[in-house]
Parts: structure tokens; sequence; C-alpha cells
């Protein structure tokens, strides 16, 4: 397979590389993760403009209509910069309703994306459900022609900032059946659905959801009642993918960073970088980059083309686990090589250390998916 970006991607990617530089260096983004928003409103509608909210959408919403491998090269500058706006969060919930939605829900709600004006989360994550998707005890009751909402979500990433959400809730069944799972698309500040906002380890905006009581129409629910696992899974696995290539970006970050401190700094007369120990090290840690980007890409590559869900997952979760693994092995040699300066809030390499740390764990650590690639 050719990892090699095409022309159009070559291009996309400069464009995206410029953007950031212009408008996303280090000492913008300290200010933006300290902002009572937790995000930037200039850099959002920016990303709007050079085309990228519409990138993944589908043609005839005002998108463009491209896949995960047409998101490489972005996710990569976005893990670069260390890039906190919600882009991955609204992508996911932009392919929800493209995927599912009936025609008024994509007209309604695409479109304001694709312009900036309209941002998402997806609310999936509870408490003791470890990572299986099929674990959903919020519940959605039939009330005439409309649904009540009652549960409670966790860490959902970018849900401050978000005007509508994407929630599961079961219709039927018990708490981890695989049947009986529904999607609703929900207003962020529906009455009775409540916030506790907080920051995660690497300044991302997130929050624990209370749903009591949360009425919505029948418009609301996306797909069929009761079906909506398979597409969780799907969506899900896609924004794995991205993911993969979100960490490909904050690794070769790491990794090129380190590398000028190993050239620049001096011990006995010497830079540090002249000491064999200390190549052997570096050269693990590229190794490690160059497995995550190959392996970051033909996930993005299934996704967009394999139709067997099993086989999709096997190389999403093999993925994963590389993803993983190089995660851990750059951010912990990428501090330990820059020595007690490298956990400062002062240095980026150390807000890369905690981005690498979450997208290790986010959407299932390097234990749950071997498991997951090992099922028969």
């Amino acid at each position: 397979m050719n990892f090699d970006y095409s022309e159009e991607q070559q291009l996309l990617a400069a464009s995206v590389r410029r953007f950031v530089e212009k408008q996303y260096d280090f000492d913008t983004r300290k200010k933006i993760i300290t902002s009572a928003e937790g995000y930037s409103r200039s850099v959002w509608a920016g990303l709007a403009d050079i085309g990228l909210l519409g990138l993944p959408l589908p043609v005839d919403a005002g998108g463009f209509g491209g896949g995960a491998v047409d998101l490489l090269s972005v996710m990569e500058a976005f893990g670069e910069a260390l890039v906190v706006e919600p882009y991955l969060s609204t992508v996911i919930g932009a392919r929800f309703v493209a995927r599912a939605g009936t025609a008024a829900q994509k007209q309604a709600l695409l479109p304001p994306i694709v312009a900036g004006q309209l941002k998402m989360a997806f609310a999936q994550t509870e408490n003791g459900a470890r990572y299986n998707l099929a674990h959903v005890a919020t519940r959605a009751r039939k009330d005439g022609s409309d649904y009540v909402l009652d549960g409670d979500k966790r860490v959902v990433l970018h849900a401050p900032c978000a005007d509508r959400l994407i929630v599961s809730a079961r219709t039927a069944g018990g708490d981890a059946d695989t049947a009986g799972i529904s999607l609703f698309v929900v207003d962020a500040h529906a009455p009775g659905l409540t916030q506790n906002s907080y920051r995660t380890i690497d300044g991302m905006p997130a929050a624990d959801i209370t749903l009591r009581g949360v009425r919505v129409g029948a418009d609301a629910l996306l797909g069929g009642e009761g079906e909506a696992l398979p597409l969780i899974e799907e969506v899900t696995d896609f924004a794995l993918a991205l993911l993969c290539a979100e960490a490909v970006g904050a690794i070769k970050y790491a990794n090129d960073a380190t590398l000028e401190y190993l050239k620049t700094r001096k011990q006995f007369g010497v830079p540090i970088g002249a000491f064999q120990a200390l190549q052997h090290r570096m050269v693990d840690m590229v190794i490690s980059g160059e497995q995550a980007r190959s392996m970051a890409s033909l996930a993005c590559a299934k996704v967009d083309s394999e139709h067997d869900p099993a086989e999709r997952q096997r190389v999403v979760s093999a993925a994963k686990i590389r993803i993983a693994d190089a995660c851990r092995h750059v951010a912990q040699e990428s501090v330990q090589l820059h020595g007690g300066m490298g956990m400062t809030d002062e240095m980026k390499v150390s807000h890369t250390f905690r981005r690498l740390t979450m997208i290790a764990q986010q959407f299932g650590d390097a234990d749950h998916h071997l498991e997951r690639f090992a099922r028969p």
C-alpha cells in the first residue's frame, strides 16, 4: 500500500500547516486553554473559511465528500499543533447525521456545521462501561410522540462548547444488550440537561452530563429505534482512525523537539546527542513514529473502504494497539531526554506528553483493543 500523500492531499496539508503556523503557535494555544470557553471562536471560523469543516461532509450538504484518508494530513497537523478546538467531536456528530439522518435532519444540521455555526459532541460513555459501546444505561421512554431521556454520561469531550449533542439512550433491553440502543440529537441547553464542566489533563474542555426528564420530539431520533449500535461502532472506528492520525502529528513534534534538544544541549563540552546511548533511544523513538504513521494510514484507508465490520474493527484495533504503544513510548522518552524541564508547563513537549497520554486511552486503551483484535 502506498502511504504517500497524493498531490491534492499535499496541497491540503500545506494549507493546513500554514494556517496553524500563523494562527496556532504555542503561546496562542496556552491562552486558548486558559480561556473561559476553552477554544477559540476565531480559529473555529478560520477552519470553516478554509473548508476543513466541510471536508468530510456530503457534497449535497455543502461539503466536499472526503473520507478519513482525506483527513489524514489535517489531523496530523492538528496533532502537531495540539489543537483543542472541537473538530473531531463535530466531525463525529456530523457523521452520525450524514449516515443516519433524515433529509430534514441533514438540511437542518449539516450546512450550519460547514459554515462553522454549529458544533457537536458525542455523549456515549457511562459509569462502568469500560469502552464497551453496548453498555448504555441511559433510558429513552416514549411519551406520546415524544421521547423522554433520563441518565448520566461521563467525560463528554467538548460538550461545554457544543450546540448539539448526539446522545445514545436505550429504548429497550438490558444495560449491556446489543439491541435496543437509539441515538438522539439533543440541544446542549435543553431543560433537564445539566453539565458539570472541567478540563482534561491535556487541556480539552469536557463535561459529565446529567439528563433528567429531557424531552425531545420524534424528529430528534437518528436512524431506526433500537438499531444504533452498528452505526455507533462504525462511527467510533472512523473517529479512532482520525485519532491515530492526530497521534502521528503529536509524535512527530515530540521527536523533532527531542532531536533538536539533543543537538543543542551540551554536557562535558559536547552536545548530549553525541552520546551513543541517547542516539539509540532517539532512533527507537523515530521507529515508533514511522510504525504509527503506517498503521494510522492503514486504519484510515480501511474505514473508508472496508464493508465487513469485523475486518474493519480488527484493523482499527491493530492500529490503536500500535498507536497506544507509540504514544506511551515517545511521550515518556521525550520527557526523560529533556530532563526535568520536560515536565514544565512552559515547554510544549510537556503538553504533547499529556495529549499523547490521553490519546492512548481515548476510545479504548491498548488492552481493550487487544481483546477486540483477538476475538474470533
